[in-house]
């Protein structure tokens, strides 16, 4: 079975979804379970805990589809769900954000081919890391919903449960942090 065109806008398939057409929400999934899996691993820190907060976010959407407001944006709706579907189950297990950007190093820059600049790429990736590792685990939030997820101010304060104006000085704070961090490492 062919799903709908790539032009069908999220809005059409809200709509279609909210009027009972399973085939418009299940394209709605397949659009947004890359990025609802993604999020959900920023806050808990695992994959399988990152897995089922996004099947149990797009279950709950699903049934609040009634709720959603006509015309809003679907894209940060959902990821607001996702952001409290992670958060209520980082509560419950009594867990702390603890390495969410270990997937996030597999996606850095591979290093070039030459033996030097591979070591020196290798070095600059560790040095990076371990800066992020580094931060407080709310400015590590922000940092790696704008920059690693490439959410937008709002999508990452929707995920992140937390107003614009705190997210931007969250990332503030953080960018200053990590730019004091690598200058330090490659002053010293």
């Amino acid at each position: 079975m062919v799903g709908p065109p790539a032009d069908v806008t999220d809005q059409d398939l809200v709509e279609r979804a909210r009027r009972g057409d399973e085939g418009a929400y299940d394209e709605l999934v397949r659009r947004y379970t890359e990025m609802a899996f993604r999020t959900a691993y920023v806050v808990t820190g695992s994959a399988a805990d990152a897995e089922e907060v996004a099947q149990d976010a797009f279950v709950k959407a699903h049934r609040a589809l009634s709720r959603f407001h006509p015309g809003a944006p679907f894209r940060p709706w959902l990821l607001r769900i996702v952001g409290n579907e992670a958060r209520n189950l980082r509560r419950a297990a009594g867990r702390r954000v603890a390495r969410e950007l270990r997937a996030a190093r597999l996606e850095l820059a591979r290093p070039p081919a030459d033996p030097e600049r591979a070591a020196e790429a290798a070095a600059d990736r560790r040095a990076l890391a371990d800066a992020l590792d580094a931060l407080p685990g709310e400015q590590r939030e922000v940092v790696a919903c704008r920059h690693l997820l490439q959410l937008s101010i709002e999508e990452t304060s929707a995920a992140l449960g937390i107003p614009p104006g705190t997210v931007k000085s969250r990332l503030a704070r953080a960018l200053d942090r990590l730019r004091v961090h690598l200058e330090g490492r490659r002053d010293g």
